[in-house]
């Protein structure tokens, strides 16, 4: 068993890696409205005179009703595409699993959230639904969904009764050989998943065969037994035992049950996990025409070598690009990058220049807006510093620039942590005065306002920023 911080502390480990992988059942489903087994086959169990609420074994339940009809799966078929081609609603738990940089997803799931998902935030999914799926891949895919179990697409061709249990090794051996890989080399998060599945549990008992004691941890939720669900003490005391029995023997296979009260604790634990990993991603807010109170070079200085030292602790930097420091920010990171010999740019440096060409009819202001929101929503803090732009007139004046305090309004909506430094003046120090006048929000910063406020050192500031954002994490 695991507790919920130590499960957000090793798969925001297996994240960070490159390992973490999801094992999703009916139940991720469930919360956008479609049915889980025993809903599926309620009908199909009624039609042969069977409760579907009796019955434990479902599989051998599809298995009855295809034996007595003939061995005809054609009412099991359509019970599949009537109930998962149904529209579907919100799932933040869902959202949150795609969104993450995860690339290997496994579901027993017939329905096609999971790769609509991907799709929806422009992540492109390589689905495998068939044996000639696995030797074949999706150019430039972001990530790969295994449907072990078969698709909607394909119903005729689900696994659901005995039979296509009894046959899977034969028929669809390279599903299972590929999950037994993955299971040996990725953390995986078992999500809306009974274990009541034969092929996992034929799967799992095969690699703890072969690996004995050399497993790797893997983790699932389980919402706790409690009272107020019972009628009785006997039925509650029943199947309490019964969950703890469960739960110890996964950990043969060493899946780690985290107990939740209830389901809404899952999102919750899944928020905790999106918003700790974001904390990684750093975008450097700011524009500069001049530099106020710092020479250029103090200030050319003071930009390449925060992006350096990000960079260097592994932080991912995003720039804008905007004038006078999106140059700097970009050298800084490639030095940083370049200072390690495993390193890679694209893991580091997101590049995020704005669109300037606009065709009529579009608006532009709109445009740059929801470009701003996109780049807000995939970071966790954001380093405002200078803020000025020159504006368009003849006289070519310098103004401050607008665009970065609707950066700073899109972070505090995005519930985003901010780092003004209000010793480059301009917006940022506009920024760094609303905050000071309510710093209770911004408890991070409390011990850090004076050097916020004044400190043009280099070296200085660099160091009080770096504490900032160790506060943040360790107290996340």
């Amino acid at each position: 068993m695991a507790t919920p911080k130590e499960f957000k502390r090793e798969f925001l480990k297996a994240l960070d890696e490159g390992n973490a992988a999801i094992f999703a059942g009916a139940g991720l489903s469930k919360s956008s409205g479609f049915v889980n087994w025993s809903e599926l086959l309620q009908n199909i169990a009624e039609d042969i005179g069977l409760d579907v609420s009796k019955e434990h074994d479902l599989v051998a339940l599809a298995q009855y009703y295809y034996n007595e009809k003939g061995q005809n799966r054609s009412a099991i078929t359509r019970q599949i595409i009537e109930e998962f081609t149904k529209e579907t609603d919100y799932n933040e738990n869902l959202r949150i699993l795609t969104s993450l940089p995860i690339k290997t997803y496994w579901t027993t799931n017939y329905d096609k959230l999971i790769e609509n998902s991907l799709d929806d935030i422009r992540r492109k999914p390589d689905v495998k639904i068939t044996e000639s799926n696995l030797a074949q891949n999706t150019p430039g895919r972001d990530a790969v969904v295994y449907k072990m179990h078969g698709d909607v697409g394909t119903p005729e061709n689900a696994v659901i009764i005995k039979d296509d249990y009894e046959a899977y090794n034969f028929e669809r051996q390279l599903f299972s050989t590929n999950l037994q890989g993955d299971l040996i080399s990725k953390t995986f998060l078992f999500i809306g998943f009974s274990f009541e599945d034969p092929n996992l549990s034929y799967i799992l008992s095969r690699i703890r065969v072969l690996l004995g004691s050399n497993k790797r941890d893997h983790y699932c939720f389980f919402k706790k037994v409690q009272r107020e669900n019972y009628s009785n003490d006997e039925d509650f005391l029943y199947d309490q035992v019964k969950q703890k029995l469960k739960i110890n023997d996964l950990q043969r296979y060493s899946i780690n049950a985290v107990l939740v009260n209830g389901y809404d604790e899952i999102t919750m634990i899944l928020q905790q996990i999106e918003n700790s990993h974001k904390l990684n991603n750093i975008f450097i807010s700011g524009s500069a025409v001049e530099y106020g109170g710092f020479t250029k070079k103090a200030a050319q200085t003071f930009i390449y070598s925060l992006a350096k030292q990000l960079v260097t602790d592994n932080y991912k930097i995003t720039s804008g690009f905007g004038e006078g420091v999106g140059d700097l920010v970009i050298n800084g990171s490639l030095t940083g990058v370049f200072g390690s010999r495993y390193k890679k740019v694209n893991d580091l440096l997101v590049l995020k220049p704005f669109p300037q060409f606009v065709q009529d009819g579009e608006n532009k202001e709109k445009l740059w807006t929801q470009y701003r929101e996109d780049i807000i929503n995939d970071v966790g803090i954001v380093i405002f510093m200078f803020g000025n732009i020159e504006n368009s007139t003849e006289k070519k004046s310098i103004e401050y620039a607008a665009g970065m305090m609707e950066e700073f309004e899109i972070a505090k909506r995005f519930n985003k942590l901010v780092i003004p430094i209000g010793s480059t003046g301009y917006v940022a120090k506009e920024i760094f005065d609303e905050i000071t006048k309510e710093i209770d929000k911004y408890g991070y910063l409390k011990d850090s306002l004076s050097v916020l406020e004044k400190e043009k050192d280099t070296t200085l500031l660099i160091r009080e920023i770096k504490k900032i954002i160790k506060k943040i994490r360790d107290t996340v």
